[in-house]
């Protein structure tokens, strides 16, 4: 079984920075042929996609978050990581992990908020 945790999470201010880590642990074949992307689901909205990077470090962005988002990978710690910059209020709401690769993995999300 592979386990997936996320950090990072917190309350900041609009146009302020978070990263976000994801680390997966457990049954790991080679973390190299892992899909990775990040979702958010914001109060009495449904979970929607915020970034993907796959094996070979492609990335995508939904399109509100281009040019503020970033996600990258290090493949020797086994974690995924999304910078944050220019945040919004509407980026507000918990952040979950996925891990794609014969199957599909889950963390149980860390929540940001972005409030004065």
């Amino acid at each position: 079984q592979v386990q997936i945790v996320e950090s990072g999470g917190g309350l900041v201010q609009p146009g302020g920075s978070l990263r976000l880590s994801c680390t997966a642990s457990g049954t790991i074949f080679s973390f190299d042929f892992y899909a990775m992307a990040w979702y958010r689901q914001s109060p009495g909205k449904q979970r929607e996609f915020v970034a993907h990077i796959t094996p070979t470090s492609d990335t995508t962005y939904e399109d509100s978050v281009k040019g503020r988002f970033t996600i990258s990978r290090d493949n020797a710690k086994n974690t995924v990581s999304l910078q944050m910059n220019s945040l919004r209020v509407e980026d507000t709401g918990v952040y979950y992990c996925c891990a794609r690769f014969g199957g599909e993995y889950w963390g149980q999300g860390t929540q940001v908020a972005v409030s004065t």
